[in-house]
């Protein structure tokens, strides 16, 4: 990794289940010398990515909820979505997700409109998301170019074959082309029993993938609705959304 790759994995050790570290179990846990790690901690210190919360243990600082809102404030994506979210909400009865990939294997969702008596989720804004489990990181997978999707398979050989999409690099690249040619993904209780998800790619102008958008209900619901209107529905959304990011203004 290069520096600033090996600083910022450091904040990757933060969880839910582990919300503080010692500089000392920072340095074990990635292997790095005992100055080398304590300069990364005081670097992300600093720049208040980190912040000392008793005697040698850190947690993450609020220097990343500064940045969450300036990513609310002036992601394209986000901006272009997030206004007509909520007629696609209103007119299917069903819950809207925007998702974003990034790095070589990170999908995470960025937005969510509830409908009335919205379902409760295992993810939300910022939890990343399983690889190739729901509609919407198959969607985002699948449209990968080449290079990137053999380093994902590379990484993630085992998964992939566990998950059932695919023993070898072939199958699984054929796979990911027919999804990428069918244009949407369904999921049917991968994540959460009896909870379901269609998704389709968001394009940009330039004909680059630059998100997903899924509408997410009860299996029960999403089969009686059935694939075509589903697939009309989030079609239809998806083209607003990519008109909507050509016409915003470049600065």
């Amino acid at each position: 990794m290069t520096s600033p790759a090996r600083v910022f994995a450091i904040l990757d050790l933060f969880t839910r289940e582990r919300p503080t570290w010692h500089a000392d179990e920072i340095n074990d846990a990635l292997g790095y010398s005992r100055a080398t790690g304590y300069r990364y901690v005081r670097e992300l210190v600093d720049a208040g990515f980190l912040q000392k919360v008793t005697a040698g243990r850190y947690g993450l600082g609020a220097r990343i909820i500064e940045l969450d809102y300036q990513l609310r404030q002036s992601d394209p994506v986000l901006l272009a979505a997030a206004p007509l979210m909520p007629a696609l909400v209103a007119t299917t009865g069903l819950d809207a997700v925007l998702s974003a990939m990034f790095g070589p294997n990170r999908i995470i969702d960025t937005h969510r409109e509830r409908a009335a008596g919205g379902l409760e989720l295992q993810y939300g804004r910022g939890r990343p998301r399983p690889l190739l489990r729901g509609a919407s990181p198959r969607v985002l997978v699948a449209h990968l170019p080449r290079a990137a999707l053999l380093r994902l398979y590379e990484a993630h050989a085992a998964e992939i074959a566990e998950l059932g999409h695919g023993a070898t690099w072939a199958e699984f690249r054929t796979r990911m082309a027919a999804l990428r040619a069918e244009g949407m993904a369904l999921s049917l209780g991968e994540l959460d029993p009896g909870v379901g998800a269609a998704a389709v790619p968001i394009f940009n102008g330039e004909d680059e993938v630059v998100g997903a958008l899924a509408l997410v209900g009860t299996v029960q619901r999403l089969r009686e609705i059935g694939n075509p209107q589903l697939r009309a529905w989030l079609d239809d959304a998806a083209c607003c959304i990519r008109a909507a990011l050509a016409a915003a203004p470049r600065v």
